[in-house]
């Protein structure tokens, strides 16, 4: 893949033998973020599991304490006096059944995480075939299934983020923005680890994380060392 001259000097500042402490791969990443836009600080982790086996799989959610930097829109399906609750609580859409034919047959698809109570888990699990594959599929564990749809929406809108195992076994989660302090990005990446860790299956043997690689949207890779995790 041929890089443009940006992305190679910015790459000429990153050793790649190197595996480096966390703060300093954040402020790398942040320095090599040369996009014209605020480019989005991205955290890869590497993990030892198999997700083909359930017991090793991995999902969850965390609130980053400084946020993500981006606006997230929440769709939240619910009916009744709950529906009432996510529009005062800051939802940017909510509905029950009238949303099915606009999100399976106009292709609607504005917004960033859906919000479900448990008693319309059965309208949404129609919509699988298209919330599944872009991992909006609300989920008790990752807290998107649930009665409390007023601390759902403000987790989400405060900087919750949901992290789950893709195809090869990394976790892909973003950190925030270059434009943050590198103070702020640290804190975020502490309580993701944080998270990550806890989740650790009971079920694995063998090393749990892999390799850890901190990035800009348009950067290059920033080795972490894994050694004090």
């Amino acid at each position: 893949m041929k890089h443009g001259k940006k992305y190679v000097e910015a790459a000429k500042l990153v050793d790649r033998a190197v595996q480096y402490e966390p703060a300093d791969a954040i402020a790398l990443a942040k320095k090599t973020a040369v996009a014209k836009f605020d480019e989005t600080i991205e955290a890869h982790i590497r993990t030892g599991c198999d997700g083909r086996h359930a017991e090793q799989q991995i999902r969850g959610a965390v609130v980053l304490p400084n946020g993500t930097g981006k606006t997230v829109k929440v769709l939240v399906f619910a009916k009744g006096d709950k529906l009432t609750e996510a529009e005062a609580a800051g939802a940017d859409y909510v509905g029950g059944e009238e949303l099915i034919p606009r999100i399976q047959k106009d292709g609607w698809l504005d917004f960033d995480v859906v919000v479900a109570t448990p008693d319309m888990m059965g309208v949404v699990g129609r919509l699988g075939k298209v919330l599944g594959p872009k991992g909006l599929m609300p989920n008790p564990k990752a807290g998107t299934v649930t009665m409390d749809v007023t601390k759902a929406i403000n987790d989400i809108k405060a900087g919750k983020i949901e992290y789950r195992l893709d195809k090869n076994n990394i976790v892909h989660v973003p950190l925030g923005k270059a434009s943050f302090t590198e103070e702020a990005l640290q804190e975020n990446f502490n309580a993701l680890m944080e998270a990550i860790i806890k989740a650790k299956p009971s079920a694995l043997k063998g090393q749990y994380l892999r390799s850890i690689t901190i990035t800009s949207t348009m950067g290059p890779g920033v080795k972490v060392s894994v050694a004090k995790f």
